[in-house]
């Protein structure tokens, strides 16, 4: 057996009102990929937040090597070398990689106090090579994919010696091919000795690339396993208490009219010739690799893009759409793939942003009237179950399955005919997915026509009713629920098959 490198024991940590961890344990050695996993929610953010010197709890131990310590603050757990690779990487755009790679820790010389730049390019360099990283040095950061932004995380941490590497969700915006790729430089990590945390929604993730697994709910440290001695039924059943028996809780809905119809859709170097009909009460998929101009197509259905030529119909009306208040007044409704950029104003509260699309219907004389403000909020956070102290909790301060509850929440205030989901799930929990899904069939019952864009083929597949697959910006096949498969669909989205794309409506 490894020795263990660290060591967290009851560990407890309380906010106003919240008791976030209770008595937690936690255990890692050394070379070791240990998976730390749970609802959103759990306690894991401010576990590893504790284990990184951005918290202090409110009592228990960490032990490194043996030893107590205090981590009292980042650059304390810097120094015991333990490193933190965010789900947003914290990068300079504007910086190149080896700036980058060397921010807070830049080499000079003692006497003259001129930065080492020669010395750091040439380090940067060797550290790219160990990992067969193909980067130059000075390319700057803003030009990287996102992928690529972090694997500068990744070898900043090495120029930091970090024997200890936390990886919060590293694969949520990354295509399979570059999954792989990280994959790979995990375990040439590991295989140098470097012990690391590893979080993910992805339970099949923790399968693939961990040795052990712990799982946390509701702020309780609940157990560990070793991953060749579990399943992905125990482990579900260890994060919400319960056997999930239906990830995707599809419903048969009998679709009604034509709700939305999309002819001849263009945007130059985007998107060609996209026609397609949404019925009420549907819910149509739309699959395709990254690239493939899924979310453009959406944006524009938004009023999000301009130059955008072709016909658009609500309830066989032609419209005219060159805004998202243009769109919004035809009752279509967009939840954007980045909730936290695109979708909430996070320093803002539950209430304002559930409220902010529809103000002016809150507002008498010029006036806001705050009793049916706080009536609407509470209707729509109660409707979506949204878990909070208060609706004066600051969206900022709630995690990502109930921030992406706030945005659905604010979109069904606007009572709209069309809901456009984009990557509904994507960075929520398993029990939270499973709440997602329960409400979109909720939503089409009640004859809602909703447009799902998802890269989880399970989702798609277990979801929709019609699937549409785009490629390079145009849609190669559209299959009914009953012949879709996973392989259909892949193919369908690397060009190597089309259906002719027979079925519109």
């Amino acid at each position: 057996m490894r020795e263990t490198i660290l060591e967290l024991k009851n560990i407890t940590k309380i906010f106003p009102g919240t008791i976030a961890l209770d008595k937690v344990n936690f255990d890692l050695r050394k070379g070791e990929i240990h998976a730390l996993i749970g609802e959103n929610g759990a306690g894991k953010s401010t576990l590893i937040k504790i284990i990184s010197g951005i918290l202090l709890p409110n009592s228990g131990e960490i032990y490194l090597d043996g030893k107590l310590v205090n981590i009292s603050n980042p650059l304390i757990a810097q120094h015991y070398g333990i490193a933190a690779i965010q789900q947003e990487p914290t990068i300079f755009p504007d910086l190149n990689v080896a700036e980058n790679v060397f921010m807070g820790h830049m080499e000079y010389d003692r006497f003259t106090k001129r930065l080492k730049w020669k010395k750091m390019y040439e380090a940067t360099e060797k550290l790219l090579k160990a990992l067969e990283v193909k980067l130059n040095p000075r390319e700057k950061v803003k030009n990287l994919s996102i992928a690529n932004q972090q694997l500068v995380e990744i070898v900043k941490a090495l120029s930091l010696n970090s024997r200890i590497l936390i990886m919060d969700e590293p694969t949520s915006a990354l295509t399979l091919h570059e999954v792989d790729e990280l994959f790979g430089i995990i375990k040439q990590l590991q295989n140098s000795g470097t012990s690391i945390i590893y979080i993910s929604h992805r339970i099949e993730e923790t399968f693939e690339i961990a040795d052990r697994v712990t799982v946390l709910r509701d702020g309780h440290y609940i157990g560990t396993r070793n991953v060749s001695e579990t399943n992905v039924d125990e482990l579900i059943r260890m994060m919400i208490g319960r056997t999930l028996s239906n990830i995707f809780p599809k419903t048969n809905i009998e679709k009604g009219e034509t709700v939305l119809k999309v002819e001849s859709l263009t945007k130059e170097d985007q998107f060609n010739n996209i026609s397609f009909e949404l019925h009420k009460g549907e819910i149509l998929g739309f699959a395709g690799l990254v690239g493939a101009g899924r979310t453009e197509v959406a944006r524009a259905i938004f009023g999000l893009e301009t130059n955008v030529y072709g016909n658009i119909f609500i309830n066989n009306e032609k419209i005219h759409i060159k805004s998202p208040s243009a769109a919004l007044a035809h009752g279509i409704a967009y939840l954007p793939e980045d909730r936290q950029q695109q979708g909430l104003i996070l320093p803002m509260d539950i209430t304002k942003n559930i409220t902010l699309p529809i103000l002016d219907k809150l507002v008498k004389l010029g006036w806001l009237n705050n009793d049916r403000e706080i009536t609407t909020a509470k209707k729509y956070a109660t409707m979506l179950d949204v878990k909070a102290p208060g609706l004066w909790q600051k969206v900022l301060q709630l995690s990502g399955g109930n921030q992406q509850k706030v945005v659905l929440a604010k979109w069904l205030a606007t009572n709209p005919k069309v809901l456009i989901l984009d990557e509904p799930t994507k960075g929520i929990d398993v029990g939270a997915k499973a709440a997602v899904h329960k409400f979109m069939n909720e939503l089409a019952s009640h004859g809602l026509g909703i447009m799902m864009i998802s890269s989880e083929l399970p989702e798609i597949l277990g979801m929709s009713d019609r699937i549409v697959v785009m490629c390079e910006g145009r849609i190669t096949a559209v299959f009914e629920r009953n012949e879709a498969t996973q392989d259909k669909i892949l193919s369908a989205a690397i060009g190597l098959f089309s259906n002719n794309v027979k079925k519109i409506g």
